[in-house]
């Protein structure tokens, strides 16, 4: 798939609020500090997209970026953001829940995940509350470019082994970073396959 348009279109505090119509929207959602912004900069080849910051818990609101006139990049905020309040936090929860389980127009949600850090008791926790709902998902992994080729599988690897321990089967994974634009062609490609099926 070619991308040849990405722009920015609205922000909301509330899914019940978010664009109207059918088009299809992806999603994508991780802990905070986890690359997030870069890979959706990455995918649409525009580096100002989404606002990247050295900052961790930038994103507060639900982003939507319209795609070749036809579809959404839906950018999430980070979950397991410590240094906010509770209050803060709590907010921020209920705003991607209402979404993720809310939202009609969603087909896939993308979770991403430091290929550089071990297994994380939140993000573990996260995809198995996706699991119990029933929601569309799949793992990015990111930053793949601080890791040797053979060390970047190798934790791929160990990760997918520790979730067969609690999955029957895994959803689609992807490697990538946004330095290189690694997994760029394979995640457009699963867009486009799903776009192709809606």
């Amino acid at each position: 798939m070619k991308i040849t348009s990405a722009t920015f279109e609205i922000s909301n505090s509330d899914w019940s609020r978010c664009p109207q119509g059918n088009r299809a929207e992806y999603a994508f959602i991780g802990r905070s500090n986890v690359g997030k912004s870069s890979l959706i900069n990455m995918l649409t080849n525009h580096g100002g997209l989404a606002k990247t910051s050295a900052t961790p818990g930038k994103t507060l609101l639900i982003n939507h970026f319209l795609i070749n006139n036809s579809w959404y990049i839906v950018d999430l905020p980070g979950y397991g953001f410590a240094k906010r309040g509770k209050e803060e936090r709590e907010r921020l929860q209920r705003m991607i829940r209402g979404y993720i389980l809310h939202r009609e127009q969603m087909v896939n949600l993308f979770v991403l995940v430091d290929s550089r850090l071990e297994p994380q008791k939140i993000d573990l926790e996260f995809m198995r509350w996706l699991g119990e709902n029933g929601v569309p998902f799949s793992i990015v992994f990111t930053k793949l470019d601080k890791l040797g080729r053979v060390a970047g599988v190798e934790a791929v690897e160990r990760y997918k082994t520790q979730l067969l321990e609690e999955w029957e089967e895994l959803p689609p994974v992807f490697m990538t970073s946004s330095r290189d634009s690694r997994g760029r062609e394979e995640l457009l490609a699963y867009i486009d396959k799903l776009n192709s099926l809606a």
